[in-house]
């Protein structure tokens, strides 16, 4: 008889604040076991004392479901109403997808990668 391991879903979320902008910093699998530790994070940074910039950079989500994509879309509208102008950066397959295929993508903001979404809202890149 064989056993086998059962994959348990790792998600791993940071938050970091650089001149004025949240960054929220993704990796891993997004989906409905994961969900909840993402959600502390983009409720705190939709807060109405957040900053004016929210960035969620996505780029090591190595997958993300509907439970994953509606976190982002929740957050999306509690930084729009918010007044915040929230951004996805570093999307990829995995993310880019998804978002195509429920047509989301125009919804966001999207960039390339953090550094570009920082320079777009005028702050100096690394």
């Amino acid at each position: 008889m064989t056993s086998q391991r059962q994959h348990l879903p790792v998600l791993a979320v940071s938050a970091t604040l650089r001149d004025g902008v949240s960054i929220i910093h993704v990796a891993g699998e997004l989906d409905l076991a994961t969900a909840p530790t993402l959600r502390r994070h983009l409720r705190a940074a939709t807060l109405p004392s957040a900053p004016p910039v929210l960035i969620v950079d996505v780029r090591e989500v190595s997958f993300c479901d509907s439970v994953g994509l509606s976190e982002l879309v929740l957050a999306l509208h509690r930084s729009q109403t918010g007044g915040q102008r929230p951004m996805l950066s570093g999307q990829h397959r995995s993310l880019e997808r998804p978002l195509y295929r429920t047509g989301l993508h125009n919804a966001f903001e999207r960039h390339a990668s953090c550094d570009a979404a920082l320079r777009q809202v005028g702050v100096e890149a690394d």
